[in-house]
């Protein structure tokens, strides 16, 4: 379960932050970490000395020039986050994330990303609006600011926790006599879930689908997409399901270029 969980920081300003995070991560057992556009050294000394040991996570940890490429693969995006911005948007607390992670890592296929953005701003909105859910920590409304590393630390360890308790349910299970394995909704799903890129490419064909038919005018769009996407994003579309939908698109483009 842990191996299949991303760690991806946007716009670190510091190596030590990078370095902490690390630290955090390799605490809890966590290895996957991705870099977005970083505004510093990710290699640099104050890397290496902050991470403690943790070093190998420093050496593998892969860049990328944005947030789409980072969470491609992916099937779960979550974004930490102080508040919902102008949108609401599903919001979560890193116990509740945690303890929903060994369902959504229930396919073999599924990947789950924790998203962190800038020590000074966060994420933008643009970013926030391509998460699944938010995660929002609840510090000291007195005291709020919480360090990068800091929180990186808070859901590595509450995702730790949800895995040996994972692991203890498992134990019992094979001691105990055999029972029926709850399945979502009842049954064993037959679709992995769709993947971010396969999400980020849909929503570009359903933009162009619908300025296509007038339904959507992008000089005055009203938050329109933002909308669309927090309700597909609810959904958890599965392959096919996404399959359908840009067939039906698609279709509608067709039906389109034959009119003209």
């Amino acid at each position: 379960m842990l191996d299949r969980i991303r760690i991806v920081l946007i716009g670190t300003s510091h190596p030590g932050n990078i370095g902490a995070a690390t630290r955090a991560m390799r605490n809890m057992g966590l290895e996957d970490l991705a870099l977005v556009t970083p505004r510093c050294n990710p290699k640099d000394l104050e890397a290496y000395s902050r991470a403690s040991g943790a070093t190998t996570l420093v050496d593998s940890a892969r860049q990328f020039d944005a947030l789409e490429d980072a969470v491609a693969d992916c099937t779960l995006v979550v974004g930490a986050s102080a508040r919902s911005r102008h949108l609401p948007w599903p919001m979560v607390g890193p116990r509740d994330l945690a303890e929903s992670l060994p369902k959504a890592l229930e396919p073999a296929e599924a990947r789950v990303a924790l998203v962190f953005g800038r020590e000074d701003t966060g994420l933008t909105n643009a970013e926030l609006q391509r998460c699944h859910q938010h995660v929002h920590i609840p510090t000291n409304p007195d005291f709020s600011s919480l360090n990068l590393a800091a929180a990186v630390q808070v859901l590595a360890y509450e995702c730790r926790q949800a895995f040996l308790a994972l692991e203890d349910a498992s134990s019992s299970a094979t001691s105990a006599p055999e029972r029926e394995v709850d399945q979502p909704f009842g049954v064993t799903w037959d679709n992995p879930p769709a993947t971010h890129a396969d999400l980020e490419r849909f929503f570009v064909h359903l933009e162009q689908t619908l300025t296509a038919i007038e339904f959507h005018d992008p000089d005055n769009p009203r938050q329109l997409m933002a909308r669309l996407r927090r309700l597909f994003m609810r959904a958890h579309l599965d392959s096919m399901e996404m399959n359908i939908l840009r067939g039906i698109l698609g279709t509608i483009d067709k039906r389109l270029r034959d009119k003209s």
